[in-house]
């Protein structure tokens, strides 16, 4: 006789749990000092990011905005929804890896859901670790996941987007022609050193899952590492997943307006400085830090695929998630 599902569980519970799982900040002038530069430093980057974007497209008018996006045509556009849902099947096939690490067993199908609907609520909504792992734990419930395997599999999704961002920048960025970089406005031996840089974050990762067995103990906590396959192929599909994601914006911008190998590059440094900023997904701070590092793009192509890759990669899967959310949940109440 089956086990009865157990009854689900707010969403708020469980972001408190999952919250609750972070260590307490120790007292005195030393953390409240950081504590305020954390909330201070999001601000300065999006006020940096608008300035930037003012002056890039402040002269722009609508139509010229308008009349880049209809140069897209049909195709442009079909190829760009494509790609974003190719991009979220390829984090569905991360969140697997992850959930079978975690010691978790779920079937194929439901694992696909969980991923799309968690990463696409994270991506706009902003706090990535922590909003995914709550609706994942939402939605994993109902499959016996503790917490603890919820918390490994966001972290291991976490991981393979940071390496394949790295490998895929770092490759942009090291290997790409001299004319190709001096077309940015990165510094030839600066592209080269992060470029190597990021390289070797992602070799060293899968060097230290081959390496070592013991765990790892971070924030007081002890972590088991991914074995050296799993690093692999999480580096492997974060390649093909960030590669996939920079080639929306790079499809909709005009043909030979840069080059892809370079642009790459531009594409990890932006969305390493949305990241960090924690502005939700990253809105201004990754437009203004490629319009930065692209300055010969022109400004009107450059907004409009800014526009496009949002629809396509942010707006549009979060609104099918929301509807998908929340007619779950009516279907688990109604039971």
């Amino acid at each position: 006789m089956p086990k009865p599902h157990p009854p689900p569980r707010a969403a708020e519970p469980i972001a408190a749990e999952l919250a609750g799982q972070i260590p307490a900040q120790p007292s005195g002038a030393l953390p409240i000092l950081r504590r305020w530069a954390l909330r201070l430093v999001p601000l300065a980057l999006l006020a940096a990011a608008g300035v930037v974007l003012w002056r890039e497209f402040h002269h722009l008018s609508p139509g010229q905005v308008a009349g880049s996006m209809a140069a897209w045509g049909s195709g442009r556009i079909a190829l760009a929804l494509i790609l974003a849902a190719f991009s979220f099947f390829l984090m569905g096939v991360v969140e697997w890896l992850g959930v079978r690490w975690a010691g978790a067993r779920v079937p194929w199908l439901p694992v696909l859901g969980a991923s799309f609907l968690a990463n696409a609520i994270a991506h706009s909504v902003g706090a990535n670790l922590l909003v995914s792992g709550a609706v994942r734990a939402r939605l994993y419930d109902r499959y016996g996941v503790s917490l603890t395997q919820v918390a490994a599999t966001t972290l291991f999704g976490g991981m393979s987007f940071a390496v394949g961002l790295a490998a895929l920048g770092g490759s942009g960025l090291a290997f790409s022609s001299v004319h190709q970089i001096q077309a940015t406005a990165v510094p030839l031996v600066v592209a080269r050193a992060l470029g190597f840089a990021l390289l070797a974050f992602a070799a060293g990762y899968v060097l230290l899952c081959a390496l070592r067995r013991a765990p790892l103990v971070l924030f007081r906590r002890s972590f088991s590492l991914p074995s050296a396959g799993d690093a692999a192929a999480q580096v492997v599909i974060g390649v093909v997943d960030n590669a996939v994601a920079a080639a929306i914006v790079w499809l909709l911008l005009p043909p030979a307006s840069v080059h892809y190998g370079p642009f790459v590059g531009a594409y990890a440094v932006a969305a390493v400085a949305g990241l960090v900023s924690t502005v939700p997904a990253g809105a201004g701070v990754f437009e203004g830090s490629i319009s930065t590092l692209l300055p010969n793009v022109a400004p009107a192509p450059l907004a409009a695929a800014f526009l496009g890759y949002r629809l396509a990669y942010y707006l549009t899967p979060l609104v099918i998630a929301c509807v998908a959310l929340a007619a779950d949940t009516v279907r688990r109440r109604g039971r």
